[in-house]
């Protein structure tokens, strides 16, 4: 029932920017840690930010100045902007949802591609 759905993946220059949205469903969202992660070919996934409902936020040290995340709760939506991007960035990113209870769900993932 529950689904996430990524937008606004692309092929940008290194030092550009893009912003991703993550559209949330089938569920009420106010009990839940929402995030990005990111993942390419022979990598592990690895978390890029995350917030919680009430906006308390997290980063990876790699991402911290360069990505903000947000979220509307009234729209169930989060978003992530990526400014000052890199070709390390390249990788495909995944929404995410974690509620307090223990499930998990996972959007099937926007590729975002920085060109040297």
């Amino acid at each position: 029932q529950v689904q996430l759905v990524e937008s606004g993946g692309g092929l940008v220059q290194a030092g550009g920017s893009l912003r991703l949205s993550c559209a949330a469903s089938g569920s009420s969202f106010s009990n839940s840690a929402m995030g990005w992660y990111r993942q390419g070919p022979g990598k592990q996934r690895e978390l890029v930010a995350a917030i919680t409902s009430s906006g308390s936020r997290n980063y990876a040290e790699s991402v911290k100045g360069r990505f903000t995340i947000s979220r509307d709760n009234a729209k169930n939506t989060v978003d992530l902007q990526m400014n000052s991007l890199k070709p390390e960035d390249t990788d495909v990113y995944y929404c995410n949802v974690q509620f307090a209870w223990g499930p998990r769900y996972w959007g099937k993932g926007t590729q975002v591609t920085v060109s040297a």
